[in-house]
């Protein structure tokens, strides 16, 4: 079966800089692109980052770019969001969702094959 585990969540202050883990399982990991969404309550939908595993490319929010960074570990079929300067607006439902043989592109248009369940990060000012 296809899992996708989102972790790292939590409460933390404003300018903080949790990490958000995906650990990956039943996918042939390179073949994936892999990204975050996070939903918030009165906010549509927003896809934060993206990395296409097989050439690492990367893709940002501009509302996130700069104080985040995606990152994929191989070995583990982990994608990790490391996140800075933490702002109350980011709080909401962080998602890790899956592609194969898509791009980020195809990711933030909705084209992507798994979605996983996903991690609360609340953040407090």
């Amino acid at each position: 079966d296809v899992q996708l585990q989102a972790s790292g969540g939590g409460l933390v202050q404003a300018g903080g800089s949790p990490r958000l883990s995906c650990a990956t399982s039943g996918i042939t990991f390179d073949d994936y692109a892999i990204g975050w969404f996070r939903q918030a309550p009165g906010k549509e939908r927003e896809g934060v980052s993206c990395i296409e595993i097989s050439d690492r490319s990367t893709d940002y929010a501009n509302s996130v770019k700069g104080r985040f960074t995606i990152s994929s570990d191989n070995a583990k079929n982990t994608v990790y969001l490391q996140m800075t300067s933490l702002k109350p607006e980011d709080t909401g439902v962080y998602y890790c969702v899956a592609g194969s043989g898509y791009g980020c592109y195809d990711l933030w248009t909705g084209e992507f094959d798994y979605w996983g369940q996903g991690t609360q990060v609340t953040v407090s000012s």
